[in-house]
C-alpha cells in the first residue's frame, strides 16, 4: 500500500501568478462566502450570522474582520449602549454578487438541482430568474445588486428554525436590511 505524503495546506498562493490565487487569499477561507452572501442578503448583525450560518463564533469574528480589513464590508455602528456594530456590504464587496451567481447556478444545475431561490428584476417586475450573467430576460438589462429581488423557491423550509431563513421566506431586494424581529400577532 503506498503512503500518502500531506503537507500544509498554506495561508496564502505566493508562487501563483493568477488572480484567481489573489482572490482566493482574501475570500477562500470556509464560511467566507457564505458570510459576503448573508451580507448581500440583508443580514447586517452578528446574532443573525451566527444563526443563520451555524458557524462557531470565533470563526465569524475573525471572518467578520478580515473582511472588514479588506474592505469587503464595512463596520458601523448601529448602537451606543451597549455598543453594537453592524456589517454592511461596500462596492468592494457588492461587486463579489456575479462570482456568488455563479457558484450558486453552477451548484443549482450541477449538485442540488432544487430551487431554493430565484432571483428577479425588482424594477421591471418580471416574473422571470434572472440570466446567468445578472441580465433580465424580460427588459434586457443587466440588473444592479440593489434592483435585484430575492424570491423564495419551492425547496426553502417552509418553517425553518432561525430568523434569518424565516425572514428569507418573504422576498426581498438585496441589500436591504433583513428585519428578524417577530411580526405583531405572530408566534415567533
Amino acid at each position: 500500500m503506498a503512503t500518502v505524503e500531506r503537507m500544509a495546506l498554506g495561508k496564502d498562493y505566493a508562487t501563483q501568478e493568477c488572480s484567481i490565487a489573489r482572490a482566493l487569499e482574501v475570500i477562500g477561507e470556509r464560511w467566507t462566502l457564505l458570510v459576503v452572501r448573508d451580507a448581500l442578503y440583508g443580514v447586517r448583525r452578528y446574532n443573525d450570522f451566527l444563526s443563520h450560518l451555524g458557524i462557531p463564533r470565533a470563526v465569524l469574528a475573525a471572518r467578520l474582520q478580515a473582511l472588514t480589513a479588506e474592505g469587503i464590508l464595512e463596520k458601523r455602528r448601529y448602537q451606543e449602549s451597549p455598543p453594537r456594530d453592524e456589517y454592511v456590504p461596500t462596492e468592494r464587496g457588492i461587486a463579489l454578487w456575479p462570482a456568488l451567481r455563479a457558484l450558486g447556478l453552477w451548484g443549482r444545475v450541477h449538485l442540488a438541482g432544487t430551487r431554493l431561490r430565484y432571483f428577479r428584476h425588482a424594477t421591471c417586475g418580471t416574473d422571470q430568474d434572472l440570466g446567468p450573467y445578472g441580465e433580465c430576460p424580460a427588459c434586457g438589462t443587466l440588473v444592479p445588486v440593489a434592483d435585484v429581488l430575492l424570491v423564495p423557491g419551492p425547496d426553502l423550509d417552509p418553517d425553518p428554525d432561525d430568523p434569518v431563513s424565516r425572514a428569507l421566506l418573504r422576498p426581498k431586494r438585496m441589500l436591504e436590511p433583513i428585519d428578524t424581529a417577530p411580526r405583531v400577532g405572530s408566534s415567533t
